[in-house]
């Protein structure tokens, strides 16, 4: 058994968990949101043991390097961390209804990485700029950005279709936009956090790498078009007192702005993180 194979039923543990909480949300089976959590958290112990496993591969192979050096593993590492991120405000707020939205960019995740081409998902020497400490700083402090903004744009478009107070039927049942609305805040100031320390630790690496702490870089552009866009809307909601719809679809806008900094950069764009294309 090899990590791969772990990684890849993960992906359909996933797809299942997001299945049944898509069920629970519906038809209001209490049960079935009982063992979409079972699920997921079954699903998270199988991606953490294929991520150990990968872990301890690279070692064997005499590599040894922590997996998150291309764009399989740091596939595997945003949807493990979305997942956790979820997981905790499941638990913190008991609204099962959430992981209708927040689950599928997980299992989306896995779904893509899966689609790699298999030299993607073999493990590989690093090249001389990844072999530093800071590599795993900056991309653990990011991703925990990236998987913050995920469920926070699922929680934005919560917001968005949920009808006013008083109504019934299917959309009623989600949270209240007070509550959304106090959840969306809460995961972008946390998200903000990490992505600034992301950008602050990916400086620190670059400079080790290549000699500048900043070389407008496609992907250190869109990094930062991104931390503008989650500044503004929490700089918006500090001091004009935004809330509710802006907020959300400025939730939306920037989760869209982290993806093409995720992948439009990697595919459309060169630059010195071309390589996490491949």
């Amino acid at each position: 058994m090899t990590s791969s194979y772990l990684l890849s039923w993960t992906t359909f543990v996933y797809l299942g968990a997001a299945a049944l909480y898509l069920i629970h949300w519906v038809f209001r089976v209490q049960k079935v949101g009982l063992l979409a959590t079972l699920t997921t958290a079954a699903g998270l112990l199988l991606q953490t043991a294929g991520i150990i496993m990968r872990w301890v591969e690279s070692y064997k192979l005499g590599y040894g390097h922590a997996p998150l050096s291309n764009l399989y593993e740091s596939l595997v590492f945003f949807s493990w961390l979305t997942i956790v991120v979820y997981l905790i405000i499941e638990w913190k707020i008991k609204q099962r209804v959430i992981g209708a939205f927040a689950t599928p960019f997980a299992s989306l995740a896995m779904a893509y990485a899966s689609f790699s081409p298999r030299v993607e998902d073999t493990i590989q020497p690093l090249i001389p700029a990844l072999q530093s400490n800071w590599l795993i700083a900056h991309v653990i402090t990011c991703f925990l950005g990236y998987a913050s903004f995920a469920v926070a744009c699922g929680l934005g478009i919560m917001y968005l279709i949920r009808p006013q107070a008083g109504s019934s039927g299917v959309m009623a049942v989600l949270p209240e936009h007070r509550v959304l609305d106090d959840l969306m805040h809460q995961t972008i100031i946390f998200g903000f956090l990490w992505l600034t320390i992301g950008i602050i630790t990916g400086a620190v690496w670059a400079n080790q790498a290549w000699g500048t702490y900043w070389s407008w870089d496609p992907k250190e552009t869109w990094s930062l078009i991104t931390w503008f866009v989650y500044a503004t809307a929490l700089h918006a909601r500090f001091i004009r007192g935004w809330k509710g719809k802006k907020i959300a679809i400025l939730s939306i806008v920037g989760f869209v702005s982290v993806m093409f900094t995720y992948f439009g950069v990697n595919f459309l764009l060169s630059g010195l993180h071309s390589y996490g294309s491949g």
